[in-house]
């Protein structure tokens, strides 16, 4: 079988990113033998592109700083779930009258208080929106 050049090239790319299979692979290493001339050029724009992809100069302390602003994200989000439990709990409990050994009245939070259930309903609501705010970016930010 008589493979072109033109050939080589369409298969270069899949060879330069490393998934080419190994026949192929075989294929274009002979062919590269058999034209010096190609297989320079190959090198060269090779090395160009790879000092072109050289790794970006980081401060030292960007992980340390990454780490300690995840750390302080986090601790929010606990924060924030714990207060958005506990102020929408607070409505939900109820109060019991006990006489005799029996319970003789029992009444939720919000019937004996509405304004103030209202009120820990309001803060739980953006207590929640808050939680979720920084749950979505935390996740977004793959933190």
């Amino acid at each position: 079988m008589n493979v072109t050049r033109e050939v080589i090239l369409d298969l270069l790319p899949v060879y330069l990113s490393g998934e080419a299979s190994v026949g192929t692979r075989t294929l274009i290493e002979e062919f590269l033998k058999q034209d010096p001339e190609l297989a320079k050029k190959i090198r060269s724009e090779w090395m160009e592109k790879m000092s072109e992809a050289a790794p970006s100069v980081l401060p030292p302390e960007l992980e340390l700083r990454a780490f300690r602003k995840t750390k302080r994200l986090l601790g929010w989000q606990k924060w924030l779930l714990g207060f958005a439990i506990f102020f929408t709990l607070i409505p939900a409990s109820f109060q019991s009258t006990i006489s005799g050994g029996q319970i003789t009245k029992f009444q939720f939070f919000l019937e004996n208080y509405p304004a103030e259930g209202g009120l820990c309903l309001a803060f739980a609501a953006a207590f929640w929106f808050g939680y979720f705010l920084l749950r979505r970016r935390l996740r977004t930010t793959a933190l």
